[in-house]
């Protein structure tokens, strides 16, 4: 086995931007206080057999009243980022209309106690929990969806935005819009080819409006964040390396190309094409936008192979386990150099000023024994992610920043609280927090030991 120096901060240079992310929904709870009003996942969760074990996030980490705690446990552990999101539904209980005071005092209060703290807050406007209200009118498969979010986003620019150096509109957008609207595997549940269509293009054009927004009122810089997965073909057959080049092109460039002024990529992917009888004219040029930043979330790789039975795609997964290779408890593949692929491939498009790895983290079985957690399994994790990060910089990529998924161990989605991502243990019945033998790692790294 190849051996390595270790990994010095300094490596990465002195503006790097090291952190954590973080969701509303999966960590916030108090789902119906102070006025806020129900999300969608509020109401998916509500429903049976959605969710493993039927759990549910009306508690989950309860950081809407232990936030002071979890701020001191980032201070702690040197983390000078904080990346959360803001709940729609708590600052607009009807998605639009009356705005609620107390969902914007609290969101006052947690970034004031960063800044007191020291610590920077990059705030997500949309992590996926969309007001139950406005998923009644159609959600994002009704155009109205885009003055939605466009006011919703000018309400947080003009309330936050002189304490908020760093936005970040959409989280996702592919994964929220392909489990939630054409799987139905996530909230709300819908599923087919007409729903996802409509949500693909409203959702990609609310993220040009709102970042207009943000970028007109505020004086922060804007990003946005995708999900990227390294594909690869399962054999040198050339039905097997086009099928790859669909799934990639859907997973990994259906959303980020027209953000970029490229359009859609519905040449390598003809299903796309249906995409025109949703579009309107002088949709094209509302979808580009400058962003000062791109955010990418990348865990790990998918071998693809031809599936002429898969409708649209004409493709399907290899799944890891079937592979023999490492995997976590989410059953994704750990492969370090997937992050460096993704990295590289974002490289090459010339519009990208800056990217950042604003996700990266795995799922593992964590035990508190005498109170520790030792989980050398996600530390190895993230140094050799790191690793991958570094050598990307290092061949002229421009990554300028980092942020592990996720501060503490959280609701998460589909899966409920069995997947544990965080760098610090929470015991769900007592609240009480453990900082993880990976926690400590990322501290005495970020403090440069």
């Amino acid at each position: 086995m190849e051996k390595h120096a270790p990994l010095q901060r300094q490596q990465f240079g002195t503006d790097f931007h090291w952190g954590v992310s973080t969701a509303a929904f999966q960590t916030e709870g108090a789902w119906d206080t102070d006025g806020k009003g129900p999300s969608i996942w509020d109401t998916f969760t509500a429903g049976k057999g959605r969710i493993k074990d039927n759990h549910h996030a009306r508690t989950s980490c309860n950081f809407y009243h232990r936030y002071p705690d979890d701020v001191a446990l980032l201070r702690e552990m040197h983390i000078p980022n904080f990346r959360f999101s803001l709940s729609w539904s708590r600052i607009l209980p009807e998605g639009k209309g009356t705005i609620n005071p107390k969902g914007l005092a609290y969101y006052d209060r947690l970034i004031d106690t960063l800044l007191e703290s020291g610590i920077t807050p990059w705030a997500t406007l949309y992590h996926w929990d969309l007001p139950q209200a406005l998923e009644n009118l159609g959600g994002w498969t009704n155009r109205s969806s885009i003055g939605w979010f466009t006011d919703y986003a000018g309400i947080c620019a003009r309330h936050f935005g002189d304490r908020i150096p760093k936005w970040m509109v959409m989280n996702e957008p592919s994964v929220f819009t392909g489990a939630g609207y054409f799987l139905g595997i996530h909230a709300p549940g819908r599923r087919g080819l007409n729903n996802y269509l409509k949500a693909i293009h409203h959702v990609t054009m609310a993220t040009a409006a709102g970042a207009r927004v943000l970028k007109d009122t505020g004086n922060g810089a804007v990003g946005t964040t995708f999900s990227f997965t390294h594909i690869e073909p399962h054999s040198h057959k050339r039905s097997d390396i086009a099928a790859a080049k669909r799934v990639d092109t859907l997973l990994n460039r259906t959303f980020i190309e027209p953000l970029l002024g490229l359009g859609y990529p519905i040449d390598d992917l003809p299903v796309l094409r249906k995409i025109n009888s949703v579009m309107r004219t002088g949709d094209e040029k509302q979808l580009a936008f400058d962003f000062d930043f791109i955010g990418a979330q990348a865990y790990t790789r998918e071998i693809v192979r031809a599936r002429w039975l898969t409708p649209y795609i004409g493709a399907a997964l290899v799944p890891a386990a079937k592979r023999h290779v490492e995997t976590t408890d989410m059953g994704w593949e750990v492969y370090p150099p997937a992050l460096y692929q993704v990295l590289k491939a974002l490289g090459r498009y010339e519009n990208i000023p800056q990217i950042m790895v604003t996700e990266n983290g795995a799922a593992f079985p964590d035990t508190l024994v005498n109170g520790r957690v030792y989980d050398g399994r996600r530390r190895n994790y993230l140094n050799d992610h790191l690793r991958q990060v570094l050598k990307a910089k290092q061949e002229g990529v421009n990554i300028n920043g980092y942020f592990v998924w996720t501060l503490t161990d959280n609701f998460e989605w589909a899966e409920g609280y069995h997947p544990r991502f965080g760098l610090v243990h929470v015991d769900f019945e007592t609240q009480e927090r453990t900082i993880k033998q990976s926690g400590l790692w990322y501290r005495d790294f970020l403090n440069g030991h």
